[in-house]
């Protein structure tokens, strides 16, 4: 995306010759979608300097047939391209079945167009002025899932199965259709299964928010995974815990 200033007022630069995050994950091979050329120079250098092999794409066109190639690890897309935007891309992936991670990053920071890159398809969602060291995080983050075993690739909750290769859940080998997010809660609620899980500890670990944004956003989630899952089943898995937070039950 143009940008009316350079990538270095629109991006809390780390210093690159620093680099104390390098040798943290295993060699990736990355795609990287952004049209602006200061800030697609900076991020491809620093992904390289971090051990990664990286190609670039400047346009969502150019892009998307790059990535329909197959072989990346992760692909890191920006929100607003020429010739086909960041969205279109991530739909025209998914539409044929490409399941690579994809970090989603703009400067649409409102929650709207977080779900929207989300529901898009986007795998995570970092908002315009980010720290490399952070983006660097998510983006091996997500590379990792393609490194798990597949002993350790599934989660278990009484009869409930998510299974984190292929992203799918089934309950009672009954299919169950996630939204990205609806996924990260179950999935964060699965990993603590019998424990409580906070209201603060989904806002940091679900929605990356430090802070209560003072709104119902865990409600309405919660709200609608309950629904997913527990509908036409007797015994309900995902329970409120009156002035605690939310448990999935583990037996």
């Amino acid at each position: 995306m143009p940008a009316s200033n350079t990538a270095a007022t629109q991006m809390k630069q780390a210093d690159l010759t620093k680099r104390p995050w390098e040798g943290t994950a295993k060699v990736m091979r990355i795609l990287v979608i952004e049209d602006d050329k200061d800030a697609a120079s900076w991020l491809v250098k620093g992904l390289k300097e971090s051990g990664h092999v990286v190609d670039l794409a400047n346009d969502g066109e150019q892009g998307l047939g790059m990535a329909s190639d197959g072989g990346y690890d992760v692909l890191i897309v920006d929100r607003m391209l020429p010739k086909l935007d960041g969205l279109a891309v991530i739909k025209g992936l998914r539409g044929a079945d490409n399941k690579v991670p994809i970090l989603v990053l703009s400067a649409l920071s409102d929650v709207d167009e977080r779900v929207k890159g989300l529901r898009a398809g986007g795998d995570d969602y970092l908002a315009k002025p980010y720290s490399f060291a952070e983006l660097l995080a998510r983006v091996e983050g997500l590379g990792a899932r393609k490194l798990l075993d597949p002993k350790d690739a599934k989660l278990r909750a009484m009869d409930l199965e998510m299974d984190l290769m292929t992203r799918t859940v089934t309950r009672a080998g009954k299919p169950i259709v996630l939204q990205p997010r609806e996924f990260k809660l179950l999935e964060f609620l699965m990993r603590n299964a019998g424990h409580i899980v906070t209201r603060t500890m989904l806002l940091e670990n679900v929605w990356d928010y430090h802070f209560d944004p003072q709104t119902n956003v865990i409600d309405v989630h919660v709200s609608r995974l309950r629904g997913k899952l527990d509908k036409g089943f007797a015994q309900p898995l995902l329970q409120t815990v009156r002035g605690a937070g939310y448990m999935i039950r583990a037996r």
